[in-house]
């Protein structure tokens, strides 16, 4: 309650009679009095002033009631106001939702973008837009026939756009399913409360097949005389407003297509099938913002193939060589072409034809040649070389729209009907040291041959037919000449082949003709004497390997090699002994009369008696060239052991700053001459004496350090001996006590002592 003045209310819709206000009268007022939008509904009492809504508001009907409220005199003058009283009305959610269709129908195409809009559905609400009371919610209750795990359409729950989801985009197929029947599901209150009003319609959708396939196999005929470019096909997007284009698959250097922006395609330039037969591109659509709507159609296109290629001679001449004993009817040679145009095709069918024969003797018709092989023969009878050497041939090869003519050369061939016959039957003897260079050439031979120079009837081939069973001897021609080069092939050896009885052929590489053969004519004889050499003694081996310990002793046996003379003298088993030779240590290979002597590192070899008393100090190569006869070689492998005790390897004093605080370590290190295998850890320990252990403390840090540490403060300013026990992890082990010096002093900024 309170004084007449302006005021504003705001009042929930609906909910029946209420008291909105009482107005307290100020005299000389007696009663009040109410006019403006009552709507029928709202009024005040006079006499008490009680503003009232005697029923309900209704914010659809009106949102706003304004009113005018005065108080009066008892004769009914005006005393005060009039004054404004404003009544908003406030919306509750008392209206459900409403489709603006009964059912609704639409067509989507197979193999639409997911998420691209076909349709939408739409529904008002009579509630305050403003609030959650319409804001509406769209989704799908129903989905009949539901074949997938996934539904196959989706729809926006603000704007109620229908579209294909993924899967649907991927498995709709009219071919399966043509109709589908969604229930469409609208909420208010933004579908965020049980309490909200719901709604629902049927959506029939028709699956129509999709516009965007790849049409069939181009084909185009090449060299096409129309104007370019020329329509070969069209694509079109199921989505209307597509911008088309083409990206090769492959990388030209053009392609000779383009596309229209509806879709068409088109050849650009005439094509020559024999340049490219076969073209594959891609065509694309994309919206407006780039982006692909459907996935990238591949097109092919074939270039057929038309008669503009005249056949072509393979060779621009042809020569067949045929031999005279050639029987009527062979098959002499082939006479090749080729056509650009396409094979198996009768553009590219090829057909030969003899036009001409140069010399037409002795008959004018001696070869004909199959028409479709191009394969040449002779006719009735064998060519002679004495008739003619050569002759020319002229011949037609056709396709159906173009002519050719090659060019064919026929030799006629010497046949081999003539042996190889030697100017001598017996080229005497020689005799060889049997030590006579390998390659070197021993005697020359001559034979001759009658058929034509320079062929295979001709070319004479020599070889050691007899008394050769080691392939010692091998003979060369000189093909220009025929003669024969016998040369040395293997190294001779007087003790297994003193002698050689050699019997020589000479042969053609073209066969000979039937009814001849080679007789002794074509062979010749020759004997090899071989004299002797004196050889030195010959190790089994050419190199000797083996290994000892290094602390082998001395006189030790270390191997046994075995040798021999070629001449056949006795040689005793050798046996290697380490020695010592002024001082130092030496292999030796005792044999009869002989010594084989390796030390640092020179070449072993054999020495005469007299040898040994020359320096050992020095190499001994220069003593093999005095005296060596033969030579071999030992490898002497020496393996470590662990006859190294390990030391302390310090590059500086240990020392510590005075005066010792405590917790100060240094790093200390051990080493070990012997092989790596043997020391790859040390132990370190302190000796227990003059209180070391008293005073000081070790810790190993890794397999070669440790640190060394002061136990107490109580240290003076000087010099002290630490007895260390080093041992290292041998088989056996070895370990050794060294004296560490550490210092206690004054150290400098520098951290050292001064």
């Amino acid at each position: 309650s309170g004084p007449l003045k302006d005021m504003d209310f705001s009042v929930q819709e609906g909910g029946g009679p209420r008291i909105l206000h009482q107005f307290t009268l100020e005299p000389p007022a007696v009663s009040f009095r109410i006019s403006g939008e009552k709507a029928g509904v709202i009024d005040i009492e006079p006499k008490t002033g009680i503003l009232y809504i005697n029923g309900s508001l209704d914010w659809e009907t009106k949102q706003v009631h304004r009113l005018q409220v005065e108080s009066l005199d008892g004769s009914g003058k005006l005393v005060k106001g009039p004054y404004a009283v404003t009544i908003r009305v406030e919306d509750i959610n008392d209206n459900p939702p409403e489709f603006n269709q009964t059912r609704y129908f639409g067509v989507v195409r197979q193999n639409s973008r997911p998420g691209k809009p076909f349709m939408y559905v739409h529904a008002t609400d009579r509630d305050d837009p403003t609030t959650p009371h319409a804001q509406l919610s769209y989704s799908i209750l129903h989905h009949f026939p539901n074949p997938y795990a996934e539904m196959l359409f989706q729809i926006d729950s603000a704007t109620g756009a229908i579209s294909p989801s993924r899967t649907g985009s991927y498995y709709l197929d009219p071919q399966k399913q043509d109709t589908f029947t969604l229930v469409v599901s609208v909420k208010d209150m933004a579908g965020m409360t049980t309490n909200a009003f719901t709604s629902s319609v049927d959506v029939i959708i028709k699956v129509r097949e999709s516009l965007w396939k790849a049409p069939p196999t181009i084909h185009i005929k090449e060299n096409s005389t129309e104007a370019h470019p020329v329509n070969i096909s069209k694509v079109q997007s199921n989505e209307p407003d597509a911008i088309y284009a083409i990206f090769e698959k492959e990388k030209l250097p053009r392609l000779p297509f383009s596309i229209s922006e509806n879709g068409d395609i088109y050849v650009t330039e005439p094509l020559d099938r024999e340049e490219k037969d076969t073209y594959t591109f891609f065509v694309v659509s994309k919206d407006n913002k780039g982006e692909l709507v459907d996935k990238p159609l591949q097109i092919h296109v074939i270039v057929e193939d038309i008669n503009d290629n005249p056949p072509v001679c393979q060779k621009d001449l042809t020569i067949i060589e045929v031999q005279e004993n050639e029987i009527g009817g062979s098959n002499i040679g082939t006479v090749l072409a080729t056509d650009m145009d396409e094979e198996d095709t009768l553009n590219s069918r090829l057909l030969f034809e003899i036009q001409s024969q140069e010399p037409e003797f002795p008959v004018k018709n001696l070869f004909y040649i199959q028409k479709d092989t191009g394969n040449l023969h002779l006719t009735g009878r064998s060519l002679s070389k004495r008739d003619s050497a050569k002759y020319f041939l002229k011949v037609l090869v056709s396709d159906p729209a173009f002519q050719t003519v090659c060019d064919v050369e026929v030799h006629v061939i010497d046949i081999n009907d003539q042996i190889p016959i030697f100017e001598k039957s017996d080229y005497d003897s020689v005799t060889l040291a049997e030590n006579i260079p390998i390659g070197t050439v021993i005697l020359e031979i001559q034979a001759t041959d009658g058929d034509e120079p320079a062929t295979g009837s001709s070319l004479i081939i020599y070889q050691v037919k007899e008394g050769d069973p080691n392939n010692t001897f091998i003979i060369e021609t000189d093909s220009e000449t025929n003669r024969g080069f016998v040369k040395i092939n293997k190294a001779l050896d007087f003790e297994t082949m003193p002698m050689y009885n050699l019997v020589i052929n000479a042969t053609n590489p073209e066969p000979l003709v039937p009814g001849v053969q080679y007789n002794s004519s074509s062979l010749t004889m020759f004997k090899v004497f071989v004299t002797n050499v004196d050889e030195p003694p010959v190790f089994l081996e050419p190199i000797y390997s083996t290994q000892v310990s290094e602390n082998i002793p001395v006189n030790t046996l270390i191997m046994t090699v075995e040798a021999y003379d070629p001449e056949g003298d006795s040689v005793r088993v050798s046996k290697i002994f380490l020695k010592n030779v002024q001082g130092k240590y030496a292999l030796y290979i005792f044999l009869q009369k002989s010594y084989l002597l390796v030390e640092d590192g020179c070449v072993v070899g054999w020495w005469p008696a007299t040898c040994l008393q020359q320096t050992a100090g020095q190499c001994f190569s220069e003593q093999i060239s005095l005296c060596a006869k033969s030579k071999a070689f030992l490898i002497l492998h020496l393996r470590d052991v662990n006859d190294n005790p390990p030391q302390l390897a310090m590059d500086n004093p240990a020392f510590f700053c005075y005066p010792v605080s405590g917790g100060e370590r240094t790093l200390i290190q051990a080493t070990d001459a012997d092989e790596h295998l043997f020391h790859p850890k040390f132990t370190f320990s302190l000796a227990d004496e003059m209180n070391t252990r008293n005073n000081w403390e070790i810790s190993e840090f890794n397999a070669t350090h440790a640190y060394l540490s002061p136990k107490h403060a109580n240290f003076e300013e000087k010099e002290y001996n630490v007895p260390i026990i080093l041992k290292d992890s041998g088989d056996p082990p070895l370990d050794n006590k060294v004296n560490l010096k550490v210092s206690i002093c004054k150290c400098s900024s520098e951290n050292s002592c001064f």
